[in-house]
């Protein structure tokens, strides 16, 4: 991997991607009043709810999350809704968005105290564990997939060339697993899971996810925070991301503080002063590999988060808001609502947020290709002068880690989008009272 270097610190190559006394739970600054914003579309319960079924009952075939792919993109044919040959796509971020989703239903577990979220809860949870075991190394895995479906050799067969396809035998059956895992699929799974442990508090549940962090990290430090694969090829580090290292320690503290805290607390004293460097150097550029933001944002809400007052903490604010200065007016619903977990209140923004939620419903659920150019001042090729409205940009997996201001973009409407996008900023919005019930 390419290193950049910048004076103090090697910031590795952006293209890939407390026990007993430690807060158990996120805190929820309560506001003087409902920041509550009229929209064309209000979202609604309903809503979130609905999308949560769609993703169970055609986006969960396996173990994890993964996006069906149909036979048509005509709405009018009649093979609109019938699985293509291929049947499944886009297998390579299954853990990120796992964990995503993992996140999105705890926090709305945390407010309706739903059984249905209750029951993904502990089926994402197991999913990861999944990622896990079957590589055999506690490394974790892209993707898995039981070589009996007969979908296996299109949905392995797409990504295998980019990253790397393992055949094994899991529990007794056949499967394969893709690997070459980056950053952004430890980073959405990390996420996931110190929100389920905050918010979740079932025992199994918790032991589950005290055992996957654990692995993940004693694999991770066992390697030098390089992600080797089984033949021993790294396809990438952490080496330069004192941000993400320390995130993922403090969610290690957060389950198993016996372990953990020690070196949480050595990597703390060795880098809290660094973890602005990786970030200024992001903002450098604010439209290219635009998910690095998303990265970010998640990243720095378990490490902010979980952290005690303090000069450590205070390092991370300053970076966190180095991070908001140069995204604050991309019109992001989920990063708006990391920011109301960490910073509190501020009016504007959070009506901001619900507008935005609204806008999101008025979306395509499927990849069409969009196209604004001309409708939308142009400031570069493929490039908005400002951020594209909600509405009208263009569907994609996960609509905030995508550029705002990309006139174009989508394919041809076989591949509906999931829609994590929408219920993790709104169970959120719930959990912080943005969004009233």
């Amino acid at each position: 991997m390419r290193l950049i270097v910048i004076p103090g610190l090697a910031i590795a190559g952006l293209a890939a991607c407390y026990g007993e006394t430690t807060p158990s739970s996120v805190t929820a600054p309560v506001p003087s009043k409902p920041a509550l914003a009229v929209t064309a579309a209000i979202p609604t319960e309903a809503d979130a709810v609905a999308i949560s079924q769609n993703i169970q009952a055609n986006h969960w075939p396996y173990h994890t999350l993964l996006n069906p792919r149909y036979a048509s993109g005509d709405p009018t044919a009649p093979d609109y809704t019938t699985l293509s040959a291929r049947g499944y796509t886009q297998a390579a971020d299954n853990a990120i968005w796992t964990g995503h989703y993992l996140a999105a239903e705890s926090f709305r577990y945390s407010v309706t105290a739903s059984g249905d979220a209750l029951a993904n809860i502990r089926k994402a949870v197991k999913g990861i564990t999944s990622l896990i075991d079957v590589t055999g190394t506690d490394l974790l895995a892209r993707f898995l997939m039981p070589l009996s479906s007969p979908y296996a050799e299109s949905v392995l067969g797409e990504e295998a060339a980019r990253h790397g396809r393992h055949d094994v035998t899991y529990n007794g059956e056949a499967y394969g697993w893709l690997g070459s895992t980056s950053r952004d699929q430890y980073s959405g799974v990390f996420f996931g899971l110190g929100i389920a442990y905050s918010l979740v508090a079932d025992v199994d549940i918790r032991n589950e996810i005290r055992s996957d962090v654990t692995r993940m990290l004693s694999f991770l430090i066992r390697n030098g925070w390089n992600v080797r694969m089984p033949d021993g090829t790294i396809s990438t580090t952490f080496t330069g991301r004192p941000e993400q290292k320390l995130s993922f320690l403090q969610v290690g503290r957060l389950v198993n503080r016996a372990r953990w805290d020690a070196p949480y607390r050595l990597a703390r004293s060795l880098h809290a002063s660094t973890v602005a460097l990786p970030i200024a150097y992001e903002c450098l550029d604010p439209y290219g590999s635009y998910y690095k933001f998303n990265l970010d944002h998640i990243n720095f809400y378990n490490l902010i988060r979980l952290e005690e007052p303090g000069t450590a903490r205070n390092y991370y604010m300053s970076a966190f808001t180095r991070l908001r200065n140069c995204t604050r007016t991309h019109q992001n619903s989920h990063f708006n609502m990391i920011e109301r977990g960490l910073q509190g209140v501020n009016v504007t923004r959070d009506a901001g947020t619900v507008n935005m939620l609204g806008l999101w419903l008025e979306r395509p659920r499927r990849n069409i290709y969009v196209d604004n150019t001309g409708k939308y001042p142009a400031c570069g090729p493929n490039r908005a002068c400002s951020p594209i409205p909600v509405n009208d940009r263009y569907p994609t997996d996960f609509l905030w880690q995508r550029s705002p201001f990309q006139l174009s973009g989508g394919e041809d409407g076989t591949v509906p989008t999931p829609g994590v996008d929408y219920i993790l900023p709104y169970w959120m919005a719930r959990y912080y009272q943005v969004v009233a019930q």
